[in-house]
């Protein structure tokens, strides 16, 4: 199976600007990973990766995108985050760039944008934000996937397809 990447998915802050061609390889890889579930075919692509899963408490966002990496065969720590909008740029840099060097990525739920814009400048890995939540514009591209698996299966396709976008 071929995944189609691209250099500009490497921060996904801005997903929602991403352009058309963009978000059609977002779709053309859903899509590969719904096949490939549906044939009992899934493959560990994300093998070796650690992912940090930055927020307060579980909830079905986070064990979304947990289930979404795992399925994968990434590894994910979920971290309660000590950062604030009242967190020095200091602290938020060195956190930032700890984070960078201990994971692949990382999922920020529930943090304030600013405060997750500043964690990407200092990361050095890709950064999402809320990825998984309802009205994340993922959302909308499961829904493109059509009918043919669960809707819940679609969401997990296409933050797959995210994460093998923006990881591999």
């Amino acid at each position: 199976m071929a995944w189609s990447t691209h250099s500009e998915h490497r921060n996904l802050l801005v997903f929602e600007k991403m352009s058309p061609p963009d978000l059609n390889a977002v779709l053309v890889n859903a899509r590969a990973l719904q096949r490939a579930a549906q044939a009992g075919k899934t493959q560990p692509l994300l093998r070796g990766k650690n992912l940090a899963l930055l927020c307060e408490a579980d909830s079905g966002d986070a064990e979304l995108f947990r289930h979404a990496a795992a399925e994968l065969g990434a590894h994910v720590a979920h971290i309660r985050p000590s950062l604030s909008e009242l967190s020095t740029v200091q602290d938020v840099q060195n956190t930032a760039r700890m984070l960078g060097r201990l994971y692949d990525a990382v999922e920020c739920q529930g943090l304030a944008p600013a405060l997750v814009d500043q964690v990407a400048n200092d990361a050095g890995v890709p950064i999402y934000s809320g990825i998984a939540s309802p009205d994340h514009p993922t959302a909308k591209l499961a829904e493109l996937l059509g009918e043919a698996t669960l809707p819940a299966d679609n969401r997990r396709y296409v933050l797959q397809a995210v994460l093998l976008i923006s990881i591999v």
